[in-house]
């Protein structure tokens, strides 16, 4: 059997795909959105009637391999990943991710598992590699197997700004002014995200904590942790709601890292910790109301989670220790996928914004890439608001499995501002502060790797490093401003 059949024929699909039919015809539901994640990011796929459900959740559907790449080509035209006679990948929807889009209730999206063709001569029908959906699920199976049910749960802290749309269609500045926690502010943005939040909640987003923070227009919406691949789809979801929204009150709705300079860049901080048991929860929170299938709205509650102190004491247990430890030693080949763009940099680059430029962790210390920001978990803050969510998870699985498997032991943590500390004698590593530089980091680094085994590295080191070289095969406007008039 291959990774496909046993993939459709896995216990318990039929019958949620009979469910989805059944909801298909109780919400009238007209067409669904076939949709998987590329290396970027992006979300790619394909639009089909609804009349079709039953055939494309038994054969799936096809479309080429180099989606996975956004189709996209190198400074030499080369498409990246794949070529123009590559055959083409078999998307297969995962029936508990239906879901009616709340601002055209005619349409409803599923995500979808990606294989390789059947009729491939080496392994036909196996798990496309470079499918970064597919991939973490997979690892993180792996993950719970030799851990012995240890599961990772996390969540995200999405910033993003709400620009003004300039006549050309290009930004034409923030929507608000960048006062940060400003109640005031954040009321000027009120029909923005109360029109996201209520998109949200309809998508199976149980939304808690939002504010304004510091730059121009930015908001940060926070929903619920979970089991880290539904927070890699919720936080994919929330994308594509803002950009409904954008689209509705004529805005953009900016991911960009940095998009000005001197205020504080979109960040992406991640709150993490492993845990052992628990059970699904439906979450009750106006259920009855929601649209979609139950199964959409189901959070991992109760278990025991292994990141709380010890008894009388204020540090990690031993295996948050471990794993803090393995960021740590891998913390440069994380930052490739955390801090993904060219633009990445500049967040790192702009200093006095609270960006974490050095290698170290601590209790509530913003100075740091890792800091213990509450009892059982601790907040990876070398990320920002471009990062592909499946491999971050996929990377940090690595680094814990890492720090566990070798008892990689953190040191002390941090009291001191880093500048503070190091200014007192203290030798820290620094993050790679460009995106070449990082790539040279991940190259270097095999764990971290087999975070995107086979197809998927090749895919992300082409695109990236066609990025990085694209970036400084231009002329910008600063190198105009700077050497224009530089002789005589």
């Amino acid at each position: 059997m291959t990774d496909l059949e046993a993939h459709v024929s896995q216990k318990g699909r039929k019958e949620l795909v009979k469910q989805v039919r059944a909801k298909i015809n109780e919400l009238g539901i007209q067409y669904i959105y076939y949709q998987f994640v590329s290396v970027t990011g992006r979300i790619v796929g394909k639009g089909v009637p609804a009349d079709h459900w039953e055939s494309i959740a038994e054969r799936g559907f096809q479309l080429v391999y180099g989606s996975t790449a956004n189709l996209f080509v190198d400074r030499f035209k080369n498409y990246i990943g794949y070529g123009p006679e590559a055959s083409e990948l078999v998307g297969i929807p995962d029936p508990e991710t239906f879901c009616q889009l709340p601002w055209d209730k005619r349409v409803a999206r599923v995500f979808c598992t990606c294989f390789r063709n059947r009729e491939e001569r080496v392994n036909p029908g196996g798990h496309l590699t470079s499918d970064c959906r597919g991939n973490l699920r997979i690892l993180h199976e792996e993950f719970k197997k030799k851990h012995k049910g240890l599961h990772m749960r996390h969540g995200c802290e999405p910033e993003m700004m709400w620009l003004k749309k300039g006549a050309d269609g290009l930004p034409d500045g923030g929507f608000s002014k960048p006062n940060c926690y400003h109640i005031d502010q954040f009321e000027s943005l009120r029909p923005v995200f109360m029109r996201a939040i209520e998109y949200s909640r309809a998508m199976g987003l149980d939304m808690i904590q939002g504010d304004h923070e510091d730059a121009p227009g930015q908001l940060e919406l926070n929903f619920m942790f979970d089991d880290c691949l539904r927070t890699a789809d919720r936080l994919t979801t929330y994308r594509q709601i803002c950009a409904q929204v954008a689209r509705e009150f004529n805005l953009i709705a900016c991911f960009m890292a940095k998009p000005f300079m001197g205020v504080s860049a979109n960040g992406c901080h991640h709150n993490i910790s492993l845990w052992k048991g628990g059970e699904d929860k439906v979450n009750k929170l106006g259920l009855d109301n929601l649209p979609g299938m139950e199964e959409n709205f189901a959070y991992l509650k109760g278990g025991e989670n292994t990141f709380l102190p010890l008894k009388g004491q204020s540090k990690p247990g031993p295996i948050g220790l471990n794993c803090i430890g393995g960021i740590i030693k891998h913390v440069g080949a994380l930052t490739a996928i955390g801090s993904s763009t060219v633009n990445s940099y500049r967040r790192l680059w702009d200093t006095g914004f609270w960006a974490p430029v050095y290698a170290d962790w601590g209790y509530q210390n913003r100075t740091c890439a890792l800091r213990i920001s509450a009892p059982g978990r601790f907040e990876y803050r070398s990320v920002d608001s471009t990062v592909n969510p499946y491999l971050m998870a996929a990377g940090i699985l690595q680094a814990f499995d890492d720090g566990i498997t070798h008892k990689i032991d953190p040191g002390e943590p941090e009291e001191r501002n880093i500048y503070a500390a190091m200014a007192a004698g203290k030798k820290v590593k620094k993050l790679p502060m460009s995106l070449g530089l990082a790539l040279e980091e991940l190259e270097k680094d095999e764990v971290i790797k087999k975070a995107m085994p086979d197809e998927m590295y090749k895919v992300f080191t082409h695109y990236k490093r066609d990025e990085w070289e694209k970036f400084n095969a231009t002329v910008t406007n600063w190198d105009l401003q700077q050497y224009w008039d530089y002789l005589p």
